[in-house]
């Protein structure tokens, strides 16, 4: 914590506990401390984050036309009918490295950087997007990037492509990918507590003293931003608490009433669904609080094994379902897009000056083919939030007849929106037009 250069007021603190704090008007959250006298507050960072989802979509579902709030949406993309003017629907764009060998982990496994990838089960890649941004900007706060998932990595060899690049769509470097935090307490402590370790008291009850001392000295209005806030710390504090204690087991329906051997202390909710809306919330609060300014949510991997019982559809694994265009299957992508409109119902509550988290934001969701017959020559891509203002969203942008139409321009104009210009980025050296 020392290295790192922070306004005095940005966190609430405790025994062994580094709470950050929402934006306030009262309060130079950002730790901005030039030109105090001419700002009353500071200016709310642009936040990026990524969701992704393995297999692609129903063929005939993913889609969208038309412009602001009387676009139309696919049946897929219906959660997100409430934003559907902060909405960027983008079609076209591919990898085409992932051409290459036409297969799950070689489709997943450069999502995020269009780097070649090696096979032959060696692993090599390239620095994804969202680490750049954390090299570039991680300094600035407590955790440099937040990177989260919802299945477990895979470490076998799956035609001649290492499973390791389905598992992972961030990467520290060209040969490490970066671990992903499967446990939703882990990754709330890392959040706010200075050292991760299991029996510590709450977070809340650690920095009681401190958020009571700040009340005084802020505006009422932040006094109730600041009591909302502490109440979403407690839910989700609550929520991880009884996480797993349902019965109910992801991927397999038990025998029996309960199950016949002691849940392990693993922290991983066994219900898929309380298991990703936890990540969600975290996602939301790192946001919220600028612990981090990038995060990476991987819902589940590439050539999924994952179940829906919650749905009613547990006769077959996700990566099975994807082959054909079943209501079942349209049932399961409507319950993926549910987690992006609730990160951004979530963020667009959280009011910062006179925009919102949503619109300081950029979420990016996408999945490595767009059908599960491994097409992906065309990519499912969708942007959600205003980028700080620097995104015109409530638009359809087809690229698909356009000589550019890389994956990685595409980055290289969401760089620009987080302050780092680069003249090129993976296989790409020109900006997506209009982006």
């Amino acid at each position: 914590m020392k290295s790192h250069h922070f306004a005095r007021r940005t966190f609430l603190r405790g025994v062994g506990v580094t709470m950050a704090l929402p934006w306030m008007e009262s309060l130079k959250v950002w730790g901005d401390e030039t030109n105090q006298k001419s700002h009353a507050g500071s200016e709310a960072p642009v936040r990026m984050a990524v969701l992704f989802s393995g297999n692609g979509f129903h063929s005939k579902e993913w889609w969208a036309k038309g412009s602001g709030k009387a676009m139309e949406l696919g049946k897929v993309l219906s959660p997100l009918n409430d934003f559907r003017d902060r909405l960027l629907f983008i079609r076209g764009l591919f990898n085409e490295e992932a051409l290459k060998g036409n297969i799950h982990s070689s489709q997943t496994g450069n999502l995020l950087s269009g780097a070649p990838l090696a096979s032959g089960g060696d692993i090599r890649s390239g620095t994804s997007v969202d680490q750049l941004i954390a090299q570039r900007h991680g300094h600035s706060t407590k955790v440099p990037s937040l990177v989260l998932g919802c299945e477990k990595s895979n470490p076998s060899v799956h035609k001649n492509y290492s499973m390791i690049y389905s598992s992972h769509i961030s990467w520290t470097s060209p040969t490490a990918p970066t671990p992903l935090e499967l446990y939703p307490s882990l990754a709330f402590d890392r959040l706010f507590k200075d050292e991760v370790q299991r029996g510590d008291k709450s977070v809340l009850d650690a920095v009681l003293e401190d958020a009571t001392s700040l009340r005084q000295h802020i505006s009422h209005s932040d006094q109730v931003k600041l009591d909302e806030y502490l109440d979403s710390v407690r839910e989700i504090e609550l929520r991880i608490d009884q996480a797993g204690k349902k019965g109910e087991l992801q991927g397999w329906r038990p025998t029996l009433d309960k199950p016949n051997m002691a849940r392990p202390a693993d922290g991983i909710p066994q219900n898929i669904a309380d298991h990703m809306r936890l990540m969600c919330d975290i996602l939301v609060l790192a946001f919220q609080t600028d612990t981090t300014r990038v995060c990476t949510l991987k819902l589940n991997n590439d050539h999924s094994a994952m179940r829906f019982p919650h749905l009613g559809v547990d006769y077959m694994i996700h990566h099975l379902l994807s082959h054909s265009d079943t209501a079942d299957w349209l049932k399961v992508n409507q319950f993926f897009l549910e987690q992006l409109g609730y990160i951004a119902g979530k963020l667009d509550t959280i009011q910062e000056g006179e925009r919102t988290a949503l619109d300081n934001s950029m979420l990016l969701y996408c999945s490595s083919m767009l059908t599960g017959n491994h097409e992906a020559n065309s990519l499912p891509v969708v942007v959600l939030g205003g980028g700080g203002g620097k995104l015109q969203s409530g638009r359809v942008l087809d690229y698909t007849e356009q000589s550019n139409r890389k994956m990685c321009s595409l980055y290289l104009s969401m760089l620009d929106k987080c302050d780092i210009h680069l003249t090129e980025f993976g296989d790409s050296r020109e900006r997506l037009a209009e982006v």
